[in-house]
């Protein structure tokens, strides 16, 4: 049954993910497109848009957005796919929740220990890596283009891509304002 294999899934994401909603779009990705394959790559895409045009950390709404179209698009009805969005949502935030509530007092209470503090910094590569990956997944050819499709297109995506690297990186420039740029650049492009 989709409604009982999103929650094992998606508490799965949640128990094992590490630095966030952005180093979880990589699992949320294995699991949903090429595991399951409840969505396709563009739809996958799609989350990640969404998920930043609505409040809220973009785990939680991309498994929001990933429980609703998985269960629509295997044929059950608008109601149910409401319910599967509630179901993905809250089975990626409970484990965590209790786990962190139950170690929480360890850690306050130990925060300055080596131990905690290797563990920490052995965490940190890790995220970072996690992040990465989820940046390289989102270069595809639904959110670039292709060379061989149309290469003035990828071409010019590539730019944006380099010029938002930049002028965030480099230049230090407010990231909202380079997005927004970004945006409006590409509306008139494009």
């Amino acid at each position: 049954m989709i409604f009982l294999k999103l929650f094992i899934v998606f508490t799965k994401i949640g128990t094992f993910n590490f630095g966030g909603g952005y180093a979880m779009l990589s699992l949320i990705h294995n699991e949903v497109v090429v595991k399951n394959a409840w969505l396709s790559n563009a739809e996958f895409t799609d989350i990640v848009a969404i998920s930043q045009s609505t409040p809220g950390p973009i785990g939680i709404n991309a498994a929001t957005y990933a429980g609703y179209v998985a269960v629509l698009n295997q044929g059950y009805p608008e109601w149910l796919a409401a319910v599967g969005s509630v179901i993905a949502s809250l089975s990626i935030i409970w484990l965590p929740f209790v786990i962190m509530i139950l170690i929480s007092r360890y850690l306050i209470n130990h925060k300055d220990s080596k131990i905690v503090k290797d563990i920490f910094a052995g965490l940190r590569p890790t995220i970072v890596g996690l992040i990465a990956a989820a940046a390289v997944l989102l270069m595809n050819k639904e959110n670039f283009g292709s060379p061989t499709d149309n290469a003035v297109s990828f071409a010019i995506s590539i730019a944006l891509f380099a010029a938002t690297f930049y002028f965030t990186k480099f230049r230090k420039s407010n990231p909202i304002l380079v997005m927004l740029v970004c945006g409006l650049l590409g509306l008139v492009i494009f």
